[in-house]
């Protein structure tokens, strides 16, 4: 700082000031401080920095599956957005999916000194309620809603009514369902509201058939409903599971749309390019990601007015592979 000082003719003071975005700096003062900066390749000590704030300007994220469609989607938006705000983003896998393993993951993050962490949990098997250490704020995405954490996630209930809707809205007289797994919090908000849209419409509830988000388990639930002649149409918990669910359609020699009505969840970006294009609900993971990261940022500000409950709308997306019931 000494030298970028002299350089630039200007105290330590002043580059202090510059280096913190400082507003009390007229423009030529600072251009000459930045370009002192540039020529002496100075970077600002970010240890020291936070001492002096009690901030590392770092966010941490927990998750179980990386690798996951929406779980990828929303860490790579958690860190553009972090990244928009200057801060970086440290990433830490949990072993298993229980509170423990979070705990452990969580304390991994507080010693690399992280200012908040995002839990992207699809599922905790082990307790409803997430409890961790109150060192630092906490954001959870996709979690159950029993947690005393600000929560983001897509209005999932939402999704799964509009899906049911347009299907009923086409004619078919129910929508038969292969929900996810029976402890995945997102799988049951679905199911629920599959029934309850239902229910409100007067229609027959079928029998739910259950899979593990995984193409193969939607195929051999297709297969099931393949084999029955009052199958018209059917709602999927994922695109996954849609795409097991129609090639077993397919080798069954039922015809999608005209003999039944097959739609998924997610938008994933092969829906769109399968024979046939499939009808889905777009979960907007971008603005689940920027919003998780807005709100951890005002817990670290300390703001007082952090909701505790943030939905995201999705959108239902109209392809080809729905279409009215065959008339019989």
């Amino acid at each position: 700082m000494a030298d970028v000082a002299k350089l630039a003719g200007v105290s330590s003071q002043t580059v202090s000031r510059v280096a913190n975005d400082r507003q009390n700096v007229d423009a030529s003062t600072r251009e000459r401080v930045l370009s002192a900066m540039k020529v002496l390749g100075y970077r600002p000590n970010t240890a020291a920095r936070a001492l002096v704030t009690g901030r590392f300007r770092a966010l941490g994220v927990i998750s179980f599956d990386i690798s996951a469609y929406g779980n990828a989607r929303t860490f790579a938006a958690i860190s553009d957005a972090a990244r928009a705000s200057e801060f970086s983003v440290n990433l830490m896998g949990a072993r298993a999916r229980t509170e423990a393993a979070v705990r452990k993951a969580f304390e991994h993050l507080a010693v690399q000194s992280v200012d908040g962490v995002v839990v992207v949990e699809s599922q905790i098997l082990d307790t409803p309620q997430l409890r961790l250490p109150q060192s630092m704020p906490v954001v959870v995405a996709d979690g159950s809603t029993g947690h005393h954490y600000p929560q983001v996630d897509v209005d999932q209930a939402l999704g799964a009514r509009s899906v049911v809707e347009h299907l009923l809205d086409l004619g078919h007289r129910t929508v038969w369902h292969v929900a996810g797994p029976r402890d995945a919090y997102a799988a049951h908000r679905r199911a629920e509201a599959w029934q309850a849209a239902l229910t409100a419409a007067g229609a027959e509830t079928p029998p739910v058939l259950y899979g593990d988000w995984s193409s193969l388990s939607g195929y051999w639930a297709g297969l099931e409903l393949a084999s029955r002649d009052d199958v018209t149409a059917v709602f999927a918990a994922n695109d996954q599971m849609a795409l097991g669910v129609l090639r077993a359609l397919r080798e069954a020699g039922r015809e999608v749309p005209y003999e039944v009505s097959v739609a998924g969840f997610d938008d994933i970006p092969e829906a769109e390019f399968i024979p046939p294009p499939l009808t889905t609900v777009r979960q907007d993971f971008e603005a689940v990601g920027r919003q998780c990261v807005r709100l951890l940022l005002d817990e670290i500000a300390h703001r007082a007015d952090v909701p505790r409950w943030t939905t995201v709308a999705p959108a239902l997306v109209v392809r080809r592979s729905t279409a009215p019931p065959p008339t019989r």
